[in-house]
């Protein structure tokens, strides 16, 4: 006779399977996959690092340098022995806008990471201590913000800084004055977001076990402003490789010997009829990264928002698929 109450090795074995497989998956792999259900946030992040690549490697495949001229070729229209033509000096195009690219990403990577580190430590700095601490922060806060920008970065990038001239090239003064004035609204942002985290079970509890104000400003406040943080890293990038472009091209940003995107778009407003390659070139490279941050930007917005449905929806998993076809049958 067979036992009915007998247990069945095979079923066990199953049924402890399927359970193994309910993993619980964490934050940042449901945000990784989120966005890289993004089909247009991923095509901004393949565009990004491929105009990356390009800056870093793109000089190996010159023939010529931004410094030497041709003589023989000089405002040519793109060939074989110049890939995207010369300029009206003579001087390989393709070269340029290697370092050009190369510049402008790495003004927009500098700016936009640090500023947002000093936003962020300022910002979580005046929430967590509060009282005449925030007063007197937020008063050098306003002040910071109420000075020019485009005078600070005509005076340091010409005549009056002419002693910072003599030691620092025109693109490091310029990430210099962009930090100084890039982090200011995003700090404001940071301090009213930290200041309701203050009022969390998690931060009072810290406080009373006598935990010192810098680990928890590192470990409790920066951590839960963390999306905030990355998205406004994007942007920042964006807004500093945008005003990298805005300052040059009125000339007040980098200046010559120094080359970046808006160096080349600058010089060749004038001979764009003459010279149209020597204009459309570094617009298209600087349309091509400003857009490719866009996308990201926005990918990156909907794999951190819940509710939004722009990214699909997910799959189920293979263990509720089989645990229902086996209740089924």
């Amino acid at each position: 006779m067979t036992n009915l109450n007998a247990v069945d090795p095979a079923a066990v074995a199953q049924d402890a399977h399927l359970e193994s497989a309910d993993v619980v998956i964490g934050k940042t792999t449901i945000i990784f996959r989120r966005f890289l259900r993004n089909k247009t946030a991923v095509a901004g992040l393949a565009i990004f690092l491929a105009l990356t690549v390009f800056s870093c490697i793109g000089g190996f495949f010159a023939q010529w340098d931004k410094e030497t001229i041709d003589p023989f070729n000089i405002g040519m229209p793109p060939s074989a022995e110049h890939y995207l033509g010369t300029s009206q000096a003579g001087i390989d195009l393709y070269a340029m806008t290697v370092e050009g690219t190369r510049i402008s990403i790495l003004i927009g990577l500098v700016v936009g990471l640090v500023s947002v580190l000093i936003a962020a430590v300022y910002g979580c700095t005046m929430a967590y201590f509060g009282g005449k601490v925030d007063k007197v922060m937020l008063f050098v806060l306003e002040a910071l913000i109420m000075m020019p920008a485009l005078l600070v970065v005509a005076v340091a990038t010409s005549g009056g800084g002419a002693g910072l001239k003599r030691d620092l090239p025109s693109w490091l003064l310029l990430i210099i004055v962009l930090l100084v004035f890039g982090w200011m609204g995003t700090a404001r942002l940071i301090r009213s977001m930290s200041m309701s985290l203050m009022q969390r079970d998690f931060v009072k509890a810290a406080q009373y076990m006598g935990v010192p104000p810098r680990r928890i400003v590192w470990r409790h406040l920066v951590p839960n402003i963390g999306s905030l943080l990355i998205l406004d890293i994007t942007r920042g990038v964006t807004a500093a490789v945008l005003a990298e472009v805005a300052f040059s091209f009125i000339g007040i940003g980098i200046k010559v010997p120094d080359v970046s995107l808006g160096v080349l778009i600058g010089g060749a407003t004038s001979q764009v009829q003459t010279f149209p390659w020597m204009f459309w070139v570094p617009l298209a490279v600087m349309f091509l990264l400003t857009g490719s941050l866009a996308m990201m930007n926005d990918g990156l917005r909907d794999a951190f928002d819940p509710s939004s449905s722009s990214t699909g929806k997910a799959r189920k998993s293979k263990a509720r698929t089989l645990r229902a076809e086996k209740k089924t049958a």
